[in-house]
C-alpha cells in the first residue's frame, strides 16, 4: 500500500490491526507513525490507551503482551514499535498476525532494512497486515520531491533552487525536509524559494556553489569557475573535494549521454538525463564545448584526482590545490 493510501485510510478512519513499516528510507516510515500517534486517539484517550517501545529495549514477548490488552475508556489500543530493527528474532510475532486483537492498532518500524518476502514471514506479512516498503528515492528523482513536499506546504521552488538543495542535501529526506522546514519560517503562504532565500538561511551561496560550478565549466567560463574554486577552497567544510568530485563525475556523465543521443528534443533529453526540462539547455551547450574524445579525457582526470585525494600518488598536495589543477585540465 501506498503512503498517501494509508493516510487517507487513516483520515476516514479506517485502521488496520497491523502496521509493518520497512525500508532503506526512513522518512515516510517516521511520518506514517507520527501520523497514528497523533490522530488516531484524542489526548485524553492516549493517556490509558496509547504505548511506545523502542526495540533495543523490548522483545517479542513483550510487543505481543501490550498488543492483547484491551482498551480502556477508547475504542482502540495504539502501540508503537520504534527501531524494530533491533528486536531479536522478529519473526517471532507471527503468532500474533494469525489472530490480531481487532482493538488494536499495532504499528512496527522497522527502519533502515527490510524482511525478505520470499521468506515465510515476509510472505505472511503482504498478507496479513498493511505492509509498507519505503525505497530511496533516486537522487534525479529529488528535485521534484521537493517541489511537490514544497507545494503541499502552500510555497512553491524554483527549478534551479530545487538543484542547489539536492546537490547539497543529497537524497536523504527527512534531512531534505529539516532544511525546506528552516525556510518557509521565513516566507509567507504562496512565496516562492529561491536561491537568495537558501543562501541567507541555510548558507548554501547562490553563486558559489556545486550547481554553478556545473555550469560555468560547462560554458567554459574560467574566471566564473576558478571563482567558485577559490570560494570552495576557503569553505572546506561546506565543499568537500569528494563530494565535489563526485558532483563532476554526475554532470559530465549527462553531458556523455546526451552526445550519445539520438533525439535530442527537449522532452526526451530530460527523460533520459534525469532532469527537468529546464536544465537540458546547460548540457546542450556542454555538449558543443566537450568533445567526445574530450570528455574521456576528463574521467581518467577524476579518477585520477580521486586517487589522489585519498594518499595514492600524491604526499603532499592539498585538496585544494587538487581542486586548482583538476578545473585547469579540465578546462584546458
Amino acid at each position: 500500500m501506498k503512503y498517501q493510501d494509508i493516510i487517507q485510510q487513516i483520515n476516514n478512519k479506517v485502521y488496520q490491526p497491523v502496521y509493518f513499516l520497512m525500508g532503506e528510507e526512513s522518512y515516510y516510515t517516521d511520518k506514517i507513525s507520527d501520523y497514528i500517534s497523533e490522530n488516531v486517539l484524542t489526548q485524553e484517550e492516549k493517556e490509558f490507551n496509547q504505548i511506545t517501545l523502542y526495540g533495543k529495549d523490548t522483545d517479542v514477548a513483550t510487543v505481543i503482551s501490550e498488543a492483547k490488552q484491551f482498551p480502556f475508556g477508547s475504542a482502540y489500543r495504539v502501540v508503537i514499535i520504534k527501531e524494530a530493527q533491533e528486536i531479536k528474532k522478529i519473526e517471532d510475532l507471527e503468532i500474533y498476525l494469525d489472530n490480531p486483537l481487532p482493538s488494536t492498532i499495532l504499528v512496527i518500524c522497522y527502519k533502515y532494512k527490510k524482511i525478505d518476502k520470499r521468506k515465510s514471514f515476509g510472505k505472511n506479512l503482504s498478507k496479513k497486515c498493511i505492509l509498507f516498503d519505503s525505497k530511496k528515492l533516486y537522487e534525479n528523482q529529488i528535485p521534484s520531491w521537493i517541489k511537490t513536499e514544497v507545494k503541499e506546504q502552500g510555497f512553491s521552488i524554483d527549478d534551479k533552487s530545487a538543484n542547489i538543495l539536492t546537490q547539497y542535501l543529497g537524497n536523504d529526506l527527512s534531512k531534505i525536509n529539516n532544511e525546506l522546514s528552516k525556510l518557509v519560517l521565513h516566507l509567507k503562504k504562496g512565496e516562492q524559494i529561491t536561491p537568495k532565500i537558501i543562501e541567507d538561511n541555510i548558507g548554501i551561496s547562490k553563486d558559489f556553489n556545486v550547481f554553478e560550478l556545473q555550469n560555468a565549466l560547462g560554458i567554459k567560463d574560467v574566471l566564473k569557475s576558478n571563482q567558485i574554486i577559490k570560494y570552495f577552497s576557503e569553505n572546506p567544510k561546506n565543499h568537500p573535494f569528494v563530494l565535489t568530485l563526485s558532483s563532476l563525475f554526475t554532470f559530465f556523465q549527462k553531458v556523455m549521454i546526451y552526445q550519445n543521443l539520438k533525439d535530442k528534443n527537449s522532452k526526451n533529453a530530460a527523460s533520459a538525463l534525469g532532469v527537468n526540462p529546464y536544465f537540458v539547455s546547460q548540457f546542450q551547450t556542454a555538449s558543443r564545448n566537450y568533445p567526445m574524445k574530450k570528455l574521456f579525457k576528463i574521467f581518467t582526470y577524476l579518477k585520477e584526482y580521486d586517487l589522489k585525494s585519498k594518499g595514492i600518488n600524491n604526499t603532499s598536495t592539498a585538496d585544494k590545490e587538487l581542486l586548482k589543477e583538476l578545473t585547469f585540465k579540465i578546462l584546458h
